[in-house]
C-alpha cells in the first residue's frame, strides 16, 4: 500500500488545519442578540414523522430537477433533497466518504480508485453498481448536456473510467496526469443516478424521494425508507417552497407556514431579534465576498487601476455595514481553511491617498465605473460606490434580478458583485480564475499562474503543493480580479420547532435534510 494516498494522508490533516484556522480567525458571536448557538446534543432525541418547510429565494421561475445541471440555487438545494454522491462537505467543508466506501489516490493522483458501500439503492429499488457511477461521472461531462460545472473536471478521461467490479471504479485523466482535487470537483455536482435516469422523473439516492413539483412555486418529497445513512431521514416529508423575495419569506416563517430559510440577510437578523418562535444559527465561514474586475475591460486592464481599487476598500466597513459585523475582513484571496494558504502576505490596507496617486498615474482621474449588482449583493455595491467618492471613482451601482446577473452577460459585466462558497484553493480556482474554469468572471489569465496550477494540481504533497500555491497566490494578490473584501457567516433562520440544526463552517446547516426533525407533530 505504499504507492497509496489514503484520505487521511491526502489531506496532511487538512481536517484539522481547516477548522481550526476557521475558528482562530472567526469572531465571537456568543454575544450577538438574536442568535442561537445551537447543536444537535442539544435539541434533544430525533424524533420520526411530520413535514419540514423550507422557504427559498429562488428566481427562476422555470426550475429545474436536473442532477447535473443546478443553475439556481433552488435547484442546488433541491438536489440536496433528491440526490446523493461518492462524497459530501463536511461540517469543516473538506470532503468525507458518502456513498463511497473506500477512495484511494496513487502516488501521483493520476489515477483515483473508489469503492460503493455494500447495499446501496436508488428511490426506485434498483441496487446501485459501478455502472451508475461510470454513466453519472460520463453524463456530468457530456458536451451535449452542456453543465456548466462540467469544467470542474475538465481532465478527467471519459474514455478511461474503468469497472474494476460491480462495487469499485478506477478514474483516470487526461494524458496521464495527475488530479488532486478530484473529490472536492466532484463532490459538488457529481450525483449519482441510474444508467436509465430521466431529469423529467428524477430518480436519485438521497435523503428524500421526489412526490410533487411545481417549478417557480414548490417541491416535495418522501422520505426514502432505505436511504444509506442508518436510521435517518427522520421527518417524513420535506416541502420546499419558492419565494420572489425576502420579506415574503420572513414574513412566512414569522406566520409559521415555513420552518426554515436558509441563507438570510444580516438585515433579516435584527427584524427577527425578540420572536421567541424563531432562531438564527449562525454558522462561520469562508463564504466569501468580492467585486469582481474585468481585466479584458478598461480601466481595469491597468494593474495600477486594479490595486487602486483594492485600496480604496475600506473592508472593515464593508464588514459593518453590508453584513452587519456578521463575518470578517479579507485580503483578496479566497480558501483560508485550505492548508496550502499563505499565511505570511500582508494584510492590504485602506489607503485613499495611495489609490488616488495610483489613478492619477494611470491617467484614471475623475474615473467613472459601473457595479452590476445581483441578488444580495446591493448593500456592499451602495457601500463601495461611497468609499469611492474619497479617491474621486464616481461608482454607478445597477441592481439586476437573479436571472439577467447569472445569464448570458455573466462573464462580461465590467465590474460587478461576486462571491462564493469556501472549498480548497484549487478547487476554488476551478471555478474562479485557473486557465480553464467554470465561470472567470475577472477573465484572469497569468502565464506564469497557469504554469504553476499545472504543477499544483498534480502534486498530492500538501508540503510541495503549498510552495507552488504560495507562488500563484502572491500573483493573485498582485494581479489579480478580485476583491475579496470579506467572509461572511451564513445566517440561516429556523423555527423553535425544528431539531437537527448545528452551526457548521459551510453553508449547508439547513440542508442537512436527513438530520433535521419535526419536533412536535400534528
Amino acid at each position: 500500500m505504499n504507492s497509496q494516498i489514503t484520505r487521511r494522508g491526502f489531506l496532511g490533516g487538512a481536517v484539522l488545519l481547516g477548522g481550526a484556522a476557521l475558528v482562530g480567525c472567526a469572531p465571537d458571536t456568543a454575544a450577538r442578540p438574536g442568535t442561537l448557538q445551537s447543536s444537535a446534543a442539544s435539541d434533544g432525541t430525533p424524533r420520526r414523522g411530520g413535514r419540514l418547510r423550507l422557504g427559498v429565494v429562488d428566481g427562476d421561475r422555470a426550475g429545474t430537477l436536473d442532477a447535473h445541471k443546478p443553475l439556481t440555487i433552488g435547484s442546488i438545494i433541491r438536489g440536496f433533497a433528491v440526490y446523493s454522491k461518492l462524497w459530501e462537505w463536511n461540517a469543516e467543508m473538506n470532503w468525507s466518504p458518502a456513498l463511497a466506501e473506500e477512495t484511494e489516490a496513487n502516488a501521483d493522483a493520476t489515477a483515483w480508485t473508489v469503492r460503493l458501500r455494500q447495499g446501496l439503492e436508488f428511490h426506485n429499488g434498483k441496487t446501485i453498481t459501478a455502472d451508475d457511477v461510470i454513466f453519472s461521472a460520463r453524463r456530468l461531462t457530456d458536451p451535449a448536456l452542456g453543465s456548466p460545472w462540467a469544467a470542474l473536471l475538465f481532465t478527467l478521461d471519459r474514455e478511461r473510467i474503468d469497472k474494476i467490479d460491480e462495487r469499485t471504479v478506477r478514474f483516470h485523466f487526461k494524458d496521464g496526469k495527475g488530479f488532486v482535487p478530484f473529490p472536492d470537483t466532484f463532490t459538488n455536482f457529481g450525483a449519482i443516478v441510474p444508467v436509465d435516469y430521466d431529469p423529467a422523473k428524477p430518480v436519485g439516492a438521497g435523503p428524500y424521494k421526489l412526490k410533487e413539483f411545481t417549478p417557480g412555486q414548490r417541491s416535495l418529497f418522501t422520505r426514502f425508507e432505505n436511504y444509506f445513512k442508518d436510521g435517518q431521514p427522520y421527518a417524513d416529508e420535506l416541502e420546499i417552497i419558492d419565494f420572489q423575495d425576502e420579506a415574503s419569506r420572513i414574513a412566512a416563517l414569522q406566520a409559521g407556514q415555513i420552518s426554515l430559510a436558509n441563507g438570510i440577510g444580516a438585515d433579516q437578523v435584527r427584524l427577527l431579534q425578540g420572536d421567541p418562535r424563531v432562531g438564527v444559527v449562525v454558522s462561520q465561514t469562508s463564504n466569501w465576498q468580492s467585486f469582481d474586475l474585468n481585466l479584458s475591460k478598461e480601466p481595469f486592464r491597468d494593474e495600477r487601476v486594479r490595486e487602486a481599487f483594492r485600496l480604496l476598500t475600506d473592508r472593515k466597513e464593508l464588514v459593518e455595514r453590508a453584513l452587519s459585523g456578521h463575518g470578517r475582513v479579507a485580503n483578496d484571496l479566497y480558501s483560508p481553511q485550505d492548508p496550502t494558504f499563505d499565511r505570511s502576505i500582508a494584510q492590504r490596507p485602506y489607503d485613499v491617498e495611495r489609490a488616488k496617486a495610483l489613478l492619477k498615474a494611470a491617467g484614471q482621474e475623475n474615473l467613472q465605473v459601473e457595479l452590476v449588482s445581483g441578488e444580495g449583493g446591493d448593500a456592499a455595491a451602495l457601500v463601495f460606490a461611497a468609499q469611492a467618492k474619497k479617491a474621486g471613482v464616481t461608482v454607478t451601482v445597477k441592481k439586476v434580478d437573479a436571472a439577467t446577473f447569472n445569464g448570458p452577460r455573466r462573464l462580461d459585466w465590467t465590474m460587478s458583485t461576486g462571491g462564493l462558497l469556501t472549498e480548497s484553493f484549487l478547487s476554488s480556482a476551478l471555478h474562479l480564475d485557473a486557465p480553464v474554469s467554470a465561470a472567470n468572471k475577472t477573465h484572469f489569465s497569468d502565464p506564469r499562474f497557469t504554469e504553476l496550477f499545472e504543477q499544483a494540481i498534480t502534486q498530492p504533497d500538501v508540503a510541495k503543493r503549498a510552495e507552488l500555491v504560495h507562488e500563484m497566490q502572491r500573483i493573485q494578490h498582485a494581479k489579480g480580479g478580485l476583491v475579496i473584501w470579506g467572509f461572511n457567516d451564513a445566517l440561516d433562520a429556523v423555527s423553535t420547532g425544528v431539531g437537527g440544526v448545528a452551526p457548521e463552517h459551510t453553508q449547508f446547516a439547513t440542508w442537512r435534510f436527513e438530520k433535521l426533525w419535526v419536533k412536535e407533530t400534528t
